[in-house]
């Protein structure tokens, strides 16, 4: 039994019991982290918990592996985050996006303030490492600690941040949730009556495409072709099908007429409706499937072969070489109208419409198989990777570099949202995406915890312990309730948006969890999306920062 001693008990640094080590640590803390309180859990992070725990019974690991698999996981993680993020990134600006991410900006900055304050008062009894640990726990952002641990390098500052981030995390996710309801009663807000408002509001914004049957009476456009008729009304439209005077049913081309007394089916954004109805004439209720002839169909086309990642859909020709017409795109879940200008992406669905013959030969030529989608891209995950080391190895001046954190985030970023230009795949299923993502941050925190947690203890349950747990209250706490203010009491944004706001401000998914259960409303969802990304960026940013200016 001598073997089996030497595999499970702590003190052995050899490479078997290094993975039965991991093994545990990695699937006690997942277990454990799903386990609800009060309807939140903590997650993965409960990997860093048990990591901890074993460090602290004597379990170890040999310096460089340990270091290996703790940067790899980082990359890995990083990565996985930055193609996730990346395609929303640039959009997340616009519009009412702009105003959040603002908000979500202002958060940080003042996360960042507290941090300083109390460094100051301080006056360096406590080292910057513990309150950017501290501060990193407070917002409940593992990228940014990973990003000052590899910055600062030596391992002391790694484990001191990596203490300060245990004692501040589990106030973290209850400060963001405690920051919801000190604004939900200091504005006397009533969740039914948001939830109703925002439904309200998605329905008269009208922004995903909208199908009507117009019937062509004004006679001012008869005998117009489409191209001339896209002149007239300037606004995006698609028209898939039209019945002429004899009752026949065709299948447009830009270059085909239109004559009094014809009927159109018409996709088009739905703010464009009234636009389009004073100009060619009214809607009138129609059958299209039950009117349309057996061989004319409508089907969706899934895009799966690499080359056409990034072409314009306009480049596919489908009038002239198909016969056919393209009416929608659909998009990680979301409708796209089909302008000619639109890049297409791996993964995307395009609505067809006309001869079923016509359809299975632009599904032959455009892949269709979701075979090929559940295959992963290895060259442009390690491509990337490659050039995140680099990139994150550049010194940008006064000794602040991007490091193995931030290099392949701004090129996961640049990669999802250019990597097309460059014959790049970047699209991964969501499955395969999410056990990278999950896999790395795994072995990063099982490995940071077990470096960590020897002189946890000791370091923790104590005067200081508690002031850190005190001090990442008050990070949490303070800029929430500020940013909280101003988006209701100035803005008046509604009360789903600004729990979204707190979450993906944070980068909490227990507390945007905690928001959707709440209120059984996406609402939440979609502001933590909008200012995910900038948010993500800025936290690593932000904590590189401070190590490299303060330590």
């Amino acid at each position: 039994m001598e073997w089996l001693t030497n595999l499970i008990c702590p003190g052995s640094e050899s490479l078997a019991s290094t993975l039965v080590l991991y093994s545990f640590v990695i699937a006690a803390g997942v277990y454990l982290g799903k386990l609800k309180v009060a309807g939140v859990s903590l997650g993965v992070t409960f990997v860093l918990f048990v990591g901890i725990l074993m460090g602290h019974f004597g379990y170890v690991v040999n310096a460089e592996v340990l270091k290996f698999v703790r940067e790899f996981g980082l990359i890995l993680f990083i990565f996985s985050i930055g193609i996730q993020v990346g395609p929303g990134f640039f959009s997340s600006f616009k519009k009412g996006g702009v105003r959040l991410n603002m908000l979500a900006v202002l958060g940080i900055a003042l996360n960042v303030a507290i941090v300083l304050i109390i460094f100051l008062i301080e006056n360096g009894n406590t080292e910057i490492y513990a309150l950017v640990g501290v501060m990193s726990g407070a917002v409940t952002n593992t990228p940014g600690l990973a990003a000052a641990q590899q910055t600062a390098g030596t391992p002391d500052a790694i484990n001191t941040m990596a203490m300060g981030y245990a004692a501040a995390y589990p106030l973290g996710v209850i400060g963001i949730i405690a920051a919801m309801f000190l604004i939900k009663g200091v504005f006397r807000i009533k969740t039914e009556n948001e939830i109703k408002a925002i439904s309200e509001e998605q329905e008269s914004a009208q922004n995903k495409p909208d199908i009507i049957t117009v019937v062509v009476t004004n006679p001012l456009i008869d005998g117009k072709s489409l191209r001339m008729l896209h002149d007239i009304i300037q606004c995006d439209f698609v028209i898939s099908r039209l019945i002429d005077a004899s009752g026949e049913i065709i299948i447009p081309t830009s270059a085909t007429q239109i004559h009094t007394g014809d009927k159109l089916y018409v996709v088009l954004a739905a703010t464009d409706v009234e636009r389009f109805e004073l100009l060619v004439g009214p809607q009138e209720e129609m059958d299209w499937e039950a009117a349309s002839p057996s061989e004319v169909v409508s089907r969706r086309i899934l895009i799966t072969k690499s080359e056409y990642n990034g072409v314009a859909l306009g480049a596919l020709r489908l009038h002239s070489a198909y016969k056919l017409n393209a009416t929608r795109v659909n998009r990680a879940g979301v409708d796209l109208l089909a302008s000619p200008n639109l890049r297409l992406q791996m993964g995307d669905r395009i609505t067809v419409v006309g001869d079923i013959n016509d359809i299975s030969r632009l599904a032959d030529k455009l892949g269709n198989s979701m075979k090929r989608l559940n295959q992963p891209n290895l060259i442009t995950i390690f491509v990337g990777i490659m050039f995140g080391i680099i990139v994150g190895s550049i010194n940008l001046g006064m000794g602040m570099k991007l490091g193995l954190a931030g290099g392949p985030l701004v090129v996961a970023i640049l990669l999802s949202r250019f990597g097309y230009k460059f014959k790049l795949v970047t699209y991964t299923s969501s499955s395969a995406s999410l056990l990278m993502r999950e896999l790395g941050i795994c072995l990063f925190l099982a490995s940071v915890g077990i470096s960590s947690g020897a002189g946890f203890a000791e370091t923790v349950f104590n005067h200081t312990g508690m002031m850190w747990v005190i001090w990442g209250f008050l990070i949490t706490f303070i800029p929430l309730v500020i940013v909280g203010s101003i988006a209701r009491g100035v803005y008046k944004i509604n009360y789903l948006t600004i729990m979204g706001l707190f979450s993906g401000g944070y980068t909490d998914p227990p507390a945007l969890a905690y928001a959707g259960n709440s209120t059984g409303s996406d609402s939440p969802a979609v502001a933590y999306s909008t200012v995910y990304p900038l948010t993500m960026f800025l936290r690593v940013v932000a904590a590189q920062g401070l190590i490299l200016i303060f330590a």
